[in-house]
């Protein structure tokens, strides 16, 4: 595995208040120790060796506990958006001198027990500037926002969703350097834009996905995610 991991923190987790008044979402206990923890572990079991965190809200909590990196065998460093939140793409950008030529991105709440060397490979064989990993989830859990046909994504928007839509967003990404350095530095920056951008000029590859995901962004969410990280430990 060559590629680092850039994990996304910077959201304010407004949903999960009250839990998140005085820690950010990252930290939130789940079956006895922070979030973060259980996502570095399993980066590391699947052969991630470095990590750039995105940090906003309360990110110094986030250093304190990581650190270094080294006590998950891990190479932690960490860029902060600065006074005010530059948004997931904007928080990539900003971490780009961090983050070398390509690496992936996955979202801060997110546990997603995938292959992630087969992603790598099939990024860099694709020859494109991102590859987005896809789930078909046919509207279950969240709605559909994806609409992907014989291995390639025709339609990607959050907002204007239609039938066709039968995949989500996964929430691993795979970027080379320039998809984020098209955008102006220190301005304000949503992933989202950025994947459409590279819709648009066929510059984005797709990698489908067949175990669901974990998430800790909704209190449904962390349930589900305490019963699957307790059930794997009984195995």
């Amino acid at each position: 595995m060559t590629l680092p991991v850039a994990i996304l923190v910077g959201g304010l987790a407004m949903r999960l208040r009250p839990l998140t008044e005085d820690i950010p979402k990252a930290l939130i206990p789940i079956n006895g120790k922070p979030f973060i923890a259980h996502q570095l572990e399993l980066l590391k079991s699947r052969g991630i060796s470095e990590v750039v965190i995105c940090a906003y809200y309360r990110g110094e909590q986030i250093e304190e506990f990581a650190g270094d990196g080294s006590l998950f065998g891990l190479k932690v460093s960490f860029s902060y958006d600065g006074p005010e939140p530059l948004g997931t793409g904007g928080a990539l950008r900003k971490a780009l001198p961090l983050l070398g030529d390509a690496f992936f991105v996955l979202y801060g709440d997110s546990y997603l027990p995938i292959d992630y060397s087969a992603v790598e490979n099939t990024f860099t064989n694709s020859g494109k500037d991102a590859l987005m990993t896809v789930f078909r989830n046919r509207d279950l859990g969240d709605r559909s926002n994806v609409r992907f046909e014989d291995g390639r994504i025709l339609a990607y928007n959050k907002m204007d969703r239609t039938p066709e839509m039968q995949h989500i967003d996964y929430g691993l990404g795979a970027f080379k350097r320039q998809a984020l350095e098209a955008f102006p530095e220190k301005e304000r920056l949503d992933l989202v834009e950025v994947y459409q951008a590279l819709l648009l000029r066929g510059r984005l590859a797709a990698f489908e996905v067949h175990q669901r995901f974990y998430e800790v962004g909704s209190f449904e969410g962390i349930r589900e995610m305490e019963t699957y990280l307790k059930q794997k430990k009984e195995e």
